[in-house]
C-alpha cells in the first residue's frame, strides 16, 4: 500500500517535468510501476534501473553538447 502510495506521487511529481503528461495521468504511471517493479523482483529492479540509465546517457548524447 506505501509503495503504491510513493509511486504515485513520484509519478506526479515527473509529470510536472515532462510537458504533454498532466498530474494525474502521472500519477497512474507512478502507481502502475510500481506494481510491475514490485512484480519483477529484485533482478527485474535492476534490469529496470540500468535500462533507464542508459536510455539516459543515450537521450543525452543524441541532443548533441550544449543541450544538456
Amino acid at each position: 500500500m506505501i509503495g503504491k502510495i510513493i509511486g504515485a506521487i513520484a509519478g506526479k511529481k515527473v509529470s510536472d517535468q515532462m510537458s504533454g503528461v498532466s498530474g494525474t495521468k502521472g500519477a497512474l504511471l507512478g502507481l502502475g510501476a510500481a506494481t510491475v517493479l514490485r512484480r519483477l523482483g529484485p533482478a527485474g529492479m535492476v534490469a529496470a534501473a540500468l535500462g533507464g540509465y542508459a536510455f539516459k546517457r543515450y537521450s543525452q548524447r543524441n541532443r548533441g553538447p550544449g543541450m544538456r
